[in-house]
């Protein structure tokens, strides 16, 4: 088979070496010695071979290495790529949180994304980084959700945590807590539902999805005693969605939703704040949960973990849910070249544009 024809069949999953310092390399390393993983598709990692070098004397990774490349279009298809972003030395601070990782996060974050809308690369996984380090000029940002979505001009995108048994979206992302009912509307609501309507739909291939939203108050607000931000917020958001075709649920109160599995009837889940999603996610995930980005125009996946500063060097990272993130991000560019055709003419997930969704 000629490299055009390996091309042309392969998945080339770009991954960004995120926080040097954190346990990044030890779980791209673990999980790319798999060889099925590069059976599955062709990986490129945007990084440092100085680094890789270091990391796999102190991990006493022997059976392993990188294939270095300048450029993505130089990729073998049938090894584990790098792009090596620097050739001098790096300063690595193995557990500690330093200006230098997070200029380098930065590099390789900038290379991937050029390569990603250049069609170099078909789909983004982003290893975890430390979003204080990060901030600078180039990125002003609480996280990677939000620069993505500004980097490819998105209206709105939708952080979704993405496990066997769960898929759960967050209204409000990465603010500070007492910011949450004042940041929530109906429109907003309603236009992170209809994202992940739409995303179950064209990236998950759910046909009639059944969405369930969680109340922001203790008991979904006691109809009213306990907060009225479900009367008068959710529960109108909930009707508008109905009436434009999608199955909205709720609002219901968060912890008997998930202390009693209600959430295992539904295909996806909306919860109005980072932490009411994300730490039953967590709890379910068993440390092979994702982060998928729904709403852009570009495939994006990342492990549901930070950089993990305690573990770093100690050859116990759990390369798990990197491992899923890979894996989600081919089954995802797949659903989606399948789904070409309606995909083309859903490059904006607005209310406006799909308020009569099926």
């Amino acid at each position: 088979m000629s490299e055009i024809q390996e091309k042309e069949k392969r998945i080339v999953i770009g991954i960004t070496h995120g926080d040097i310092n954190g346990i990044n390399y030890e779980i791209l390393m673990k999980a790319l010695m798999d060889q099925r993983m590069i059976e599955m598709f062709t990986p490129v990692v945007y990084g440092c071979s100085k680094v890789a070098s270091y990391y796999r004397k102190v991990l006493n990774i022997n059976e392993f290495s990188f294939n270095i490349i300048k450029k993505a279009d130089q990729v073998h298809h049938r090894k584990a790529n790098m792009v090596n972003l620097l050739e001098q030395e790096v300063k690595i601070d193995v557990g500690l949180s330093t200006p230098v990782a997070g200029e380098l996060a930065l590099l390789s974050l900038e290379a991937a994304v050029k390569d990603l809308k250049a069609g170099l690369i078909d789909a983004l996984v982003t290893a975890p980084i430390n979003k204080m380090n990060l901030q600078s000029p180039g990125f002003h940002f609480p996280g990677h959700t939000e620069y993505l979505a500004d980097k490819f001009q998105a209206d709105s995108a939708l952080m979704l945590m993405v496990t066997s048994s769960l898929r759960i979206g967050v209204v409000t992302g990465h603010i500070p807590l007492k910011d949450v009912a004042s940041s929530l509307s109906t429109d907003l609501i309603l236009k992170k539902l209809t994202i992940l309507n739409r995303s179950l739909k064209f990236d998950f291939g759910i046909r009639r999805p059944k969405i369930a939203l969680l109340g922001l108050n203790p008991h979904a607000g006691e109809e009213g005693l306990l907060g009225e931000e479900e009367n008068r917020i959710i529960l109108p958001a909930i009707e508008k969605a109905k009436e434009s075709g999608i199955l909205a649920f709720g609002p219901f109160p968060a912890d008997g939703f998930f202390g009693f599995d209600e959430y295992l009837k539904y295909d996806g889940v909306l919860a109005m704040y980072h932490d009411q999603g994300l730490i039953p996610f967590k709890v379910l995930s068993y440390h092979e949960g994702v982060n998928f980005t729904a709403g852009l125009p570009y495939v994006r996946t990342s492990p549901a973990h930070g950089t993990a500063y305690e573990l770093a060097g100690k050859d116990v990272a759990s390369p798990d849910s990197l491992r899923q993130a890979l894996y989600l991000a081919c089954d995802i560019y797949k659903t989606r070249m399948q789904n070409q055709e309606l995909l083309e003419n859903a490059a904006h997930f607005s209310v406006q544009d799909y308020g009569t969704d099926t």
